[in-house]
């Protein structure tokens, strides 16, 4: 008892003291003021810096051309960059704001404006007809009354030629692919310039990007404001990303772009320096022609578009309402091929004409922040995740130690910088994000990561449009053997360094630093056995994502009704809550508010009955139904212990 109170009062004090301090105190504030937030920000920010000098000033090795200090050193730089990009971030987060008030007031100046025309263009590449049929469905379905669609097809497909001509909408192709999706928005841009009648508004969509039904009449209500040249919207999935689906954790834990999407971009809009994100979005069409259309100079045209918009004068604002639903990436290889993307993206603009550090390239002081926060985490953070596993890694091997320090230091100065940034970003996010999680997602991809930022520092130029891939046959387990190798790699040989130091060199358990580095491959294995896990990719079955609902439905069958609560629905189906004495096969008429569609019956048990929509006619209803902004399933906020309940669950089975 005597040890355990030293304990407590020496080096685990002040964090202990810091965790109760902050975590007493974060119920009682307004999260979404400025100054609770300034307050909170400003003493996890103290905290941190605090931590930083102490690593810089005590922890390195002594000076010497050993490698333990180029290791060290190395590992410092890579940290203190971190938490310099980590500052910035907190700095852009002490604001955040919400334009649906703006959007209500708007409602009246949209309608005094007689509804000006609204071209939106769906890009499309390689994509299924299935994927399709659900955008087109619901972009024609939007309650606004005078917009085209325009399916912009770089497949060059005749099967989708047909299939608009039947939708009754636009089909635009060209002969090449020059410019990737930038070039192929550019040429429907210049085909609408020609037309009698061109549009005021341009709206874009991804080809898996379904808009509800209000997309259109709640964007255009904020260009009241004559400065504003685009708006932006967050992006929402339908269907669970490869981190959800490979752990089975959709539904106690969010998307990974929650965070981004929910937190950090309505921060960015507060202080003005909000981004285009490509789909979801509209934009004025006499702006967007002003600075000479999509940029194609970058493989993340859309943020290049905004800082085009921004020199001019213009604005970018966003918009946090769920106003389209989409498809997150459905394997770990496309997740990568998106996330490499963006960071190449980033790395190729701030290699040329918009370098933060350069003078008179039309940026705001603001912007350039913003650029060297986004640089900073895509080069330092990733390495310095990766320099976290191989660091101690190195102590059982070799004897390096990167931090010359004592576990009871290292407590006393990290844990209250870990405890306050832990609960500062849960209470920032809403409890959209945890620590250990966003490390799996940066590990997941850091090798991928850093050869992008290799490249677009050394190539900043002609570098090939990626195209994420979605859809296809995913029906069967896949097995990523290169990444799962490579973590499996790792946690082997970080349990043969500690068994090595438990049963043949005991000594160096005696060693400054040994309990350091033990409590820090503990967690290390715990990360690394969750990506493993996540390299495991588990089949998917359904045709259409399920939304969760608790709405009421009636089953017609002959001259019999009778009436269940929905537990789910989607395009092609809905799962009902209790017992239908029908046999499966027989024909149904399912009544959902006012829509009325023909279904049969393909599964029944103990949790309810399965229907299946019948016919094209009723499946693009259903699609309206679906679409109409009435479901939203993400998932809002992290539960610590069911989270860990269901990967428990996941490595079990």
């Amino acid at each position: 008892m005597n040890t355990l109170l030293t304990v407590l009062s020496g080096p685990l004090a002040p964090g202990l003291a810091a965790g109760g301090l902050i975590l007493g105190s974060l119920p009682w504030l307004p999260r979404n003021t400025t100054w609770a937030r300034a307050v909170i920000i400003a003493i996890g920010t103290a905290l941190m810096w605090r931590y930083m000098a102490w690593r810089l000033l005590v922890t390195l090795p002594a000076p010497s051309f050993s490698s333990e200090y180029v290791v060290g050193l190395t590992f410092g730089v890579a940290e203190a960059l971190t938490v310099a990009g980590t500052t910035l971030t907190l700095f852009f987060l002490t604001k955040t704001r919400s334009r649906s008030a703006d959007a209500d007031a708007g409602a009246a100046w949209l309608k005094a404006q007689g509804s000006p025309l609204v071209d939106v263009f769906i890009c499309t590449y390689n994509e299924e007809q299935a994927i399709l049929d659900t955008t087109i469905t619901a972009a024609l379905a939007m309650n606004y009354r005078r917009f085209r669609v325009w399916i912009l097809d770089d497949g060059r497909r005749p099967w989708l030629k047909a299939l608009c001509a039947q939708k009754g909408c636009n089909y635009l192709t060209r002969p090449d692919n020059a410019g990737a999706k930038a070039g192929n928005i550019n040429h429907a841009l210049a085909h609408v310039a020609r037309l009698t009648e061109q549009p005021e508004f341009v709206a874009v969509l991804d080809a898996d990007f379904a808009p509800m039904a209000n997309f259109l009449s709640r964007t255009l209500a904020l260009f009241e404001d004559p400065q504003i040249g685009l708006v932006q919207t967050p992006q929402h999935f339908s269907n669970p990303d490869p981190i959800q689906a490979n752990l089975a954790v959709a539904q106690v834990f969010p998307d990974e772009q929650r965070f981004f999407f929910d937190v950090i971009m309505p921060s960015r809009d507060a202080w003005g320096v909000a981004f285009c994100c490509g789909t979801s979005s509209i934009m004025r069409f006499a702006s967007v022609q002003m600075v000479g259309g999509i940029p194609t100079d970058s493989v993340t045209e859309d943020y290049l578009l905004t800082l085009r918009l921004h020199e001019s004068g213009l604005k970018t604002v966003y918009l946090d309402e769920r106003l389209s639903a989409g498809l997150a990436p459905e394997g770990l290889k496309e997740y990568a091929t998106q996330r490499t993307r963006w960071c190449l993206g980033f790395i190729q603009i701030c290699r040329g004409r918009y370098n933060p550090l350069r003078f008179n390239n039309g940026l705001s002081l603001l912007y350039r922040v913003s650029l060297v926060d986004a640089f900073l985490f895509w080069s330092a953070s990733f390495v310095f995740r990766l320099f976290c596993l191989i660091i101690p890694l190195l102590y059982w091997i070799f004897g390096i130690r990167a931090v010359h320090a004592e576990l009871g230091d290292a407590l006393s100065y990290f844990l209250p910088y870990f405890v306050s940034q832990i609960a500062a970003t849960m209470w920032l996010g809403g409890g959209r994000i945890l620590p250990l999680m966003a490390d799996v997602s940066q590990l997941l991809v850091v090798l991928d990561i850093l050869r992008a930022v290799a490249v677009g520092l050394v190539k900043s130029r002609g570098h090939k449009f990626k195209v994420t891939s979605k859809g296809g046959q995913r029906n069967r387990r896949i097995v990523q053997w290169r990444l799962l190798l490579q973590f499996a790699g790792l946690a082997l040989l970080t349990w043969l360094g500690i068994a090595y130091s438990f049963l043949i060199d005991d000594t160096r358990f005696i060693e400054e630093g040994a309990a350091l580095a033990l409590f820090w491959s503990w967690y290390n294995l715990i990360v690394l056995s969750v990506c493993c896990m996540v390299c495991i990719e588990q089949p998917r079955y359904r045709k259409d994502e399920r939304h969760t609902t608790g709405e009421r439905a009636r089953v017609l069958i002959g001259t019999h009704v009778r009436e269940y609560k929905v537990l789910d629905i989607s395009a092609g189906g809905a799962r009902l809550s209790g017992p239908l004495p029908e046999p499966i096969g027989t024909p149904v008429l399912l009544s959902l508010d006012h829509l009325q569609v023909p279904a049969v019956i393909v599964r029944k048990n103990a949790d309810g009955i399965g229907l299946r929509i019948e016919g094209e006619e009723a499946r693009a209803a259903m699609l309206r139904h679906v679409y109409s902004g009435r479901y939203g399933s993400a998932v809002l906020q992290v539960h610590g212990a069911k989270l860990a309940v269901k990967i428990v669950q996941r490595a079990l089975r």
